[in-house]
């Protein structure tokens, strides 16, 4: 078990996000969390990472910090960089000693390698996606938190992301992924967790998950 949360809520000021969200995740799975705009799934994410304190319940990560890798809604690619000088400044960062050759790998792994010496304010924002991508899967993190992780990203790229999706299972990473795709993305997940009505509307394994009519594809 990498991550446990016990009967965790969050309120802001007099506003009720969530409540009572409890679940465990062991290594090697992939957990989608989906739910209708406003339902908390992002706030729930930072909480998971630790960017944000519960109201109350309790979270309990059973790894080092530097073990997990998080992806929110800001890219933080810094534009003055290249992308191989921005995936140099984060392994810096978090202490890795890579080569040169490791990172043009990660840039690889993303099909970003031929544009490795330009700066990143140039690119798209699925390729500033993809560049965020390979900062975070760099780390070769045992917990990955991706908040919306296919935003911006055109069909080719989201195979890619796939691939690593897969790639980190096989090492027994575990992936916690916050959807508004979620019958493109259902195939790709271990567990599903449902919120709707500010509290768990399902959780439990994504064979047994029937999305309701409700859920429409974000745009």
């Amino acid at each position: 078990m990498l991550l446990s949360l016990n009967k965790v809520s969050k309120i802001f000021g007099a506003r009720l996000v969530f409540k009572n969200v409890s679940l465990d995740i062991d290594a090697g799975t992939v957990l989608l969390v989906a739910g209708p705009n406003g339902a908390g799934k992002s706030t729930l994410l930072k909480v998971m990472a630790g960017l944000a304190r519960p109201t109350s319940g309790s979270v309990n990560l059973a790894l080092d910090k530097a073990k997990l890798g998080f992806l929110g809604h800001t890219t933080f690619i810094y534009p003055d960089l290249s992308a191989v000088e921005n995936l140099r400044f984060w392994a810096g960062l978090h202490g890795l000693p890579v080569s040169r050759d490791t990172l043009m790998e990660a840039l690889r792994r993303m099909e970003l390698a031929p544009f490795a010496g330009e700066r990143a304010g140039t690119f798209s924002r699925g390729m500033s996606q993809r560049l965020s991508l390979a900062r975070v899967f760099l780390l070769q993190p045992q917990l990955i938190l991706l908040d919306e992780p296919g935003t911006g990203l055109d069909i080719k790229s989201m195979a890619i992301l796939k691939r690593e999706i897969e790639a980190a299972k096989e090492r027994s990473a575990s992936l916690v992924w916050v959807s508004h795709h979620l019958e493109r993305d259902l195939a790709l997940a271990d567990q599903i967790l449902y919120l709707e009505n500010k509290q768990v509307a399902y959780f439990g394994p994504a064979s047994g998950f029937t999305p309701p009519e409700s859920v429409e594809a974000a745009p």
